[in-house]
C-alpha cells in the first residue's frame, strides 16, 4: 500500500510540542516529497493544570486528549516525548507506537543566570523543578540546595527564572536545543550526577494500528537503535511499575559493536537510599533486558520502596 498522501499531526501548542512537530514534518518532507501534512492543535489537562501533577494521575495528563484525537480519527499521528508517556500501562487500545527518532541528548542542564555550575552554588540555593527524579537525586548529591517547584512547559519556565522565582533550574538539554534556548545552559550535568528519566530524548510517534498509510509513511523514519534503547527502557519501568511520583531513572545505552546495556535506579524522595542495578543484554531481546534490570533492583527492595510513595 502507498504512504499516506496527507497526514494530520495532532500536536500540544506549546512551543516545544511545535518544534518537535516540525521536525517531524521535515524529516516527513525529506522522505516522501510529495506528501502534505497539517497541525491538529490540542490543549491537555496537564497544560492546563499548573498543581501536582499526581492529582492529574500523572504523566498521562499530557497524552490522553492527544490519544483521543488519534482513536477519534480526527488526526492520523502524534508526536510524543516518550519519557511523558506512562509505562505502568500499555498505549490505548488500537494504537501503537510506528517509529522511533533518532535519540537526543539525554541529559540534565542547569541553568543559572550567575553562570555557576551546580557544585558552586551556595547554601540554600533554590533550583527550580516539579521532578521527583531530580529532586532525590539533588538530595542525594548536594543536599545543601533547596528545590522550588517550577511546571509549565520550558519557556514558561525559563520565564519563571527571569522573574526570580527560583535562582536556577535545572531542564534537559534536548528540550533547550529544541526550543532553540541551548544557550542558556550553564552547565550540563553527565549521567552519574543526574540520572535522566526512562525515554529521555526521544521522539515517538504514534498512530492508529490499522492505519497502514500513514504507518507506511513514517517506518522510515524509524532509528533501530533508538527502537531497541526504548524497548529496554519500557520494559524497566513497566515492570517496576513506576508512577509520576516515583524516583526512578536510567537509560539503555547501545554500544558501537551492537552491545545494549541498561543502567536503572531508584531512590527514596529524600534520596538517602539509592538503589542501583547495570545489566548487559549479551543474547536477551532488549524486553528481556528491560525486566532483568528491574527484577534486579526489585532484589534491593524497590518494590516496597516504590509502594511507599503515595500516588
Amino acid at each position: 500500500m502507498a504512504p499516506a498522501e496527507l497526514v494530520r499531526i495532532v500536536s500540544r501548542s506549546s512551543p516545544m510540542a511545535l518544534a518537535q512537530v516540525e521536525r517531524v514534518r521535515a524529516a516527513l518532507a525529506a522522505l516522501h516529497p510529495g506528501i502534505r501534512t497539517e497541525v491538529v492543535p490540542v490543549t491537555t489537562s496537564g497544560d492546563r493544570w499548573m498543581g501536582d501533577l499526581a492529582a492529574l494521575g500523572g504523566k498521562g495528563a499530557f497524552t490522553k486528549e492527544v490519544d483521543a484525537a488519534l482513536l477519534a480519527g480526527e488526526a492520523d499521528l502524534a508526536v510524543h516525548c516518550l519519557k511523558d508517556v506512562p509505562a505502568d500501562r500499555p498505549l490505548p487500545a488500537g494504537t501503537i507506537f510506528a517509529a522511533h527518532l533518532e535519540r537526543d541528548d539525554i541529559r540534565d542542564a542547569l541553568i543559572h543566570p550567575g553562570g555557576l555550575t551546580l557544585d558552586h552554588l551556595p547554601p540554600g540555593t533554590r533550583i527550580g523543578t516539579s521532578s521527583v527524579r531530580r529532586i532525590a537525586q539533588l538530595a542525594a548529591s548536594h543536599p545543601h540546595l533547596a528545590t522550588v517547584p517550577v511546571r509549565g512547559n520550558a519557556n514558561s519556565r525559563l520565564a519563571k527564572l527571569d522573574g526570580g522565582e527560583a535562582d536556577a533550574l535545572l531542564l534537559a538539554v534536548s528540550g533547550l536545543e529544541r526550543i532553540g534556548a541551548a544557550d542558556r545552559i550553564t552547565e550540563i550535568l553527565p549521567v552519574e550526577t543526574m540520572c535522566p528519566p526512562i525515554g529521555a530524548g526521544i521522539l515517538a510517534l504514534q498512530t492508529r494500528e490499522d492505519d497502514t498509510a500513514t504507518i507506511d509513511a513514517v517506518t522510515g523514519l524509524n532509528h533501530p537503535g533508538t527502537w531497541r534503547e526504548a524497548a529496554a527502557e519500557r520494559m524497566f519501568l513497566h515492570v517496576l511499575q513506576g508512577h509520576c511520583n516515583s524516583p526512578i531513572a536510567g537509560y539503555a545505552k547501545l554500544e558501537s559493536d551492537g552491545r545494549l546495556s541498561l543502567r536503572g535506579r531508584v531512590f527514596t524522595p529524600d534520596g538517602k537510599r539509592v538503589l542501583d542495578a547495570h545489566e548487559w543484554a549479551g543474547s536477551l531481546s532488549p524486553e528481556d533486558l528491560g525486566t532483568s534490570t528491574a527484577l534486579a533492583l526489585k532484589r534491593q527492595g524497590a518494590t516496597e520502596l516504590i509502594t511507599a510513595i503515595l500516588h
